[in-house]
């Protein structure tokens, strides 16, 4: 089976960049299959601003909100005509929004609206079946945060010791949940933090 995917520039620190990423891939969808529609929305863009709340900057606050708040609110109202019913919103959070690690504020602020965000959505979007869920990661070995989980032995070693499992998360870990959230064996799944961290600070 021959599966095809195509990408769009996307700037998730201006949120109107998320207006113009959508209105895309509806054009594209209605070329490539005749409708505009789509099944699945996973809002998964982030970056990290790591400073004691003392020393955070306007700057850096504004693009948090930006980034993990306000342009998935406006991405996911501007998809919201064009998803089929009995589609899913999967919304990604982190750890961070239940354990406190100092220098992670903002970020973690951001996270926790997203999980309001994600219940909301489905209050709202019940009577059309479609589902929304948020996966809140662990520490996970990726770009993130300058790959320092990927690549960062010391840091690796503390994740390790302070995560059930005993091992730093892979990309691949989140992948299997966020693909099962999108199976018909999750359709009754709904407006549900589900954090997938391998027992992080348990």
């Amino acid at each position: 089976m021959v599966k095809k995917a195509i990408a769009f520039h996307f700037d998730a620190n201006d949120y109107k960049s998320g207006q113009q990423f959508i209105v895309n891939a509806i054009d594209y969808l209605k070329q490539e299959t005749g409708s505009p529609n789509f099944d699945f929305l996973i809002n998964n863009a982030g970056t990290g601003a790591f400073n004691l709340i003392s020393d955070t900057t306007e700057k850096q606050f504004n693009e948090m909100i930006n980034v993990h708040l306000k342009s998935v609110y406006f991405l996911t109202q501007k998809a919201l005509s064009y998803i089929n019913e009995g589609g899913r919103i999967i919304n990604i959070s982190s750890g961070l929004a239940r354990f406190s690690l100092p220098g992670m504020s903002s970020y973690a602020m951001m996270k926790g609206g997203i999980e309001v965000f994600t219940r909301y959505l489905a209050k709202e979007l019940g009577a059309r079946k479609i589902t929304a869920n948020v996966i809140a990661p662990g520490a996970i070995a990726t770009d993130f945060a300058g790959g320092s989980n990927r690549d960062n032995q010391e840091k690796r070693n503390i994740i390790a010791n302070i995560t059930a499992l005993g091992r730093v998360g892979e990309a691949k870990d989140i992948g299997g949940t966020v693909a099962f959230l999108c199976s018909d064996r999750a359709s009754w799944i709904n407006g549900q933090r589900i954090e997938v961290s391998g027992g992080m600070l348990v």
